[in-house]
């Protein structure tokens, strides 16, 4: 499916184009080896070359002639997402974002930025103009950009208080250009962001965001230590509910997690030690304080603003969401993950259900959530991978008991959500990427739209190194 690529390459050879062939492999992949399943499948795929647009006139430019000459196009930020959103699986041009980094304007409240800036950059700019930060962003904070947050994924750090990405509010305004034989710069509110955030680049190109803000704080960052898992979970959930008490993070690891994978926490640590990490607003520490001291075996061991730790853990976020699957694969390569919905009022239940019939072989690792308004968890548990067959039976029961599984195993849009078609994707594709060019193979709905979702999808135009 890879077009005239000689062409298409001629044609914008007067770009930035990538001409080292490590640096076009190194472009080509994202994390999907967090998957053994993923990395088996896709640990081949390449780009048949690498472009960075300085301008989204020069974003305009390379999909025009990528129309023109049938090769595909897959976006890529910083590469970080993890299930190979940003692998061009038919081979084609990977458009790199990274020169699209300015904040054009930035006021309490709100931000306007092209999507190549670095979230960390981003919330930089944002303290020191406006006195306010990003309301949520991945635990890759340092190394993500903010398009591909948007674009691949779907809450994190802050969604304890703010919910996740799709819910209304949490993104004001996108600005997307298609690819046609002339493609069109359009804008999109309200409704109309479903079409194209969390698509991963399928149906239209992110040029432009317009984010909400929130007040900034130095978030004091601290791990709680219980003996026991069970009052670890209802501290987490409890906390977060506590209206005048204002945080940012709220995560739960079952022991052994940080004994065994945690290396700057370990020595403050036993292996049967349950740990909560939080990040909690430096006005509300009288009331978290005053909270703490009614929850007999919370023991604070340590905090950002006072501890007596030789050495710091760094930061408290970036143990959480993904980061903590990644620090685990650094000790124990055969480690994977699940994204589990533990959705409200069942959610304690549910876990409790799933740590029962699982532990040790799947650890419990939880995300405070609000959706809905409710607190409930999202699950980014641990597994040890044995085999394909297994990890399957674990998802499958996993959903018959009733947590939801968004499947970090599967690179399609519809296996790693909610197995359905999102209509207003595949309809906007129809519109803005009428020949399937835009990160072919991601969305199932436009390849095969009789797919039964009784096994995983493979993509028929998979294209492999050469």
């Amino acid at each position: 499916m890879t077009g005239n690529v000689a062409a298409a390459k001629a044609a914008l050879a007067h770009l930035d184009i990538e001409k080292s062939d490590t640096a076009i492999k190194a472009k080509s992949r994202d994390f999907f080896w967090y998957s053994p399943v993923l990395k088996a499948r896709l640990d081949d795929v390449i780009a048949d070359f690498v472009i960075s647009p300085r301008s989204e006139d020069e974003v305009i430019e390379v999909l025009k002639v990528c129309y023109e000459h049938d090769v595909p196009v897959t976006t890529r930020g910083a590469g970080t997402g993890n299930y190979g959103q940003a692998m061009p699986l038919a081979g084609g041009c990977v458009m790199h974002l990274q020169h699209l980094n300015k904040v054009k304007h930035v006021e309490p409240g709100r931000v306007i930025c092209e999507p190549g800036i670095l979230l960390k950059d981003l919330d930089a700019v944002c303290i020191e103009k406006a006195a306010h930060e990003l309301r949520m962003f991945s635990s890759t904070w340092a190394t993500a950009s903010v398009g591909g947050f948007i674009a691949g994924g779907s809450g994190g750090v802050g969604s304890c208080t703010w919910g996740s990405l799709r819910d209304l509010g949490n993104i004001i305004r996108l600005r997307v250009v298609t690819m046609e034989a002339e493609p069109r710069v359009l804008e999109f509110r309200g409704e109309e962001l479903a079409r194209v955030s969390h698509a991963y680049g399928t149906n239209g190109i992110i040029t432009e965001l317009e984010l909400p803000l929130a007040p900034a704080y130095d978030w004091v960052e601290m791990f709680v230590a219980f003996d026991d898992f069970t009052p670890a979970m209802e501290f987490a959930e409890d906390l977060a509910n506590q209206d005048g008490i204002l945080i940012k993070l709220a995560t739960v690891f079952e022991a052994p997690i940080t004994h065994d994978y945690f290396q700057r926490v370990r020595p403050h640590v036993e292996p049967g030690t349950n740990l909560v990490g939080l990040l909690v607003a430096p006005q509300s520490m009288d009331g978290f304080e005053t909270f703490t001291a009614r929850r007999p075996g919370a023991r604070v061991i340590y905090r950002s603003d006072d501890h007596d730790w030789p050495k710091a853990p760094g930061r408290v976020f970036e143990y959480g969401w993904n980061h903590t699957t990644l620090r685990a694969l650094k000790v124990d390569p055969s480690i994977t993950y699940l994204q589990v919905r533990y959705g409200f009022p069942k959610h304690r239940e549910l876990v409790e259900k799933m740590r029962s019939e699982f532990s040790p072989e799947v650890l419990q690792h939880l995300e405070v959530l609000r959706e809905n308004g409710k607190v409930m968890f999202a699950g980014l548990s641990l597994v040890k991978f044995t085999t394909e067959e297994r990890l399957d039976e674990i998802v499958r029961l996993h959903e018959e008991a009733g947590a939801m599984i968004f499947n970090p195993h599967r690179y399609t849009l519809e296996e790693g959500g909610r197995q359905t078609v999102d209509d207003r994707q595949l309809r906007f594709k129809r519109e803005a990427d009428p020949k399937g060019l835009l990160n072919p193979g991601k969305m199932i709905a436009w390849d095969d739209p009789d797919w039964a979702y009784d096994r995983m999808y493979a993509y028929p135009g998979l294209k492999a190194a050469e």
